[in-house]
Order: C-alpha cells, then structure tokens, then sequence
C-alpha cells in the first residue's frame, strides 16, 4: 500500500483479476480502479473465499448501473465510464485523445498523484476499455481486464496510435479525474 492507504498498482499483476464475459471490460476497469483507490472495495476483492465471487458480481452490479439505456452487449461508453470511476474524492471526466500533438500531462499527472485513468482503444472503431495505473514519464503500466495482467506501454505508443499487447492498437479516449476533493 502507499502512503494514502491505496493498492500500490503493480500488485495487479498477481491477482489475474479478469472479466467475466466479453462486454464487461469497462466494469471490470471500473471495479479494479475503485479497488485502487478504495480501502472498502479493496477489502472486499481481497477477500479469500468470497473475493472472486463478490469481483464478478460487482462487475455486473457496475454494468447494470452505468448501462441504463445504452444496450449493454455495446460495452460502455466514455461518458458511462467516467460516472463509474467517480468517487466522493475525485470527480472524472472524459475526453478524447488530441493526436499525436496531444502531450497526454493530465494523464499523466493524474496517474503519477496516484489516481488510476481508463484508456479506451480501439483499431477502427473504440471497442475496449485497459486501465493506466501506473506512469514513469516515458510508459505507462497498464491493466488489460481480459487477460487480468498489467503490461508496459511506451507514452510515444498511445501518441502514434501502436499500441501492443493491449489488444488494439489505437487510444481514443481517456477517463480522468478532473476534481480531487
């Protein structure tokens, strides 16, 4: 844990927390970004003989909540995602990746102050939502909810739109917070 009582990210990696069907991948970001952030909802996923069976019902519980009129089989939407990721301590936001111009500083600033940010990627069309929990500066850690692990993505990477290891190739959006109380 660090110093304000969150999961140090890098933890991620040994607990293969992974989505529970292939619509799921916003919730499941959403609900491993509030276990980051929230010693309740940590403690809850860490459990050992409910904390899977209580990770699958929360991605469902998040799924339902954010997804009242859009169809849910669509995945989540960028605005969807930020109503998820907002908490009494940070409020998010959304917006969409400016280019290769785009200088990314308030993701990075937000994950380097220890707020977790969503990233949704695509390769033509924005199809799946990882989760950047980490940031040196030059690569981002992130966390890719269908295969549960955490993976090192160069910042130039996200810029130019050549992801790998993520699943596609292309950002187009990013879940922020934008008001920390």
């Amino acid at each position: 844990m660090d110093q304000l009582g969150r999961l140090e990210p890098m933890k991620l990696a040994g607990m293969r927390l992974r989505q529970r069907d292939g619509v799921t991948c916003g919730p499941t970001v959403a609900v491993v970004a509030g276990a980051l952030i929230d010693p309740e909802r940590r403690a809850a996923m860490t459990r050992p003989l409910s904390g899977a069976e209580w990770f699958s019902a929360e991605q469902a519980r998040v799924h339902a909540e954010i997804n009242r009129i859009w169809p849910r089989r669509l995945g989540t939407t960028p605005s969807g995602m930020a109503r998820a990721l907002t908490t009494p301590r940070a409020r998010y936001r959304w917006r969409i990746l400016r280019g290769r111009c785009d200088p990314l500083t308030d993701v990075l600033r937000a994950v380097a102050d220890g707020w977790p940010v969503a990233m949704l990627i695509g390769r033509f069309i924005p199809r799946h939502w990882v989760l950047i929990v980490e940031a040196d500066g030059s690569r981002l850690q992130c966390y890719e909810p269908s295969s549960g692990q955490v993976r090192t993505v160069p910042v130039t990477d996200v810029r130019r739109g050549r992801l790998t290891g993520l699943g596609y190739p292309r950002p187009f959006a990013f879940a922020l917070p934008y008001s920390n109380v």
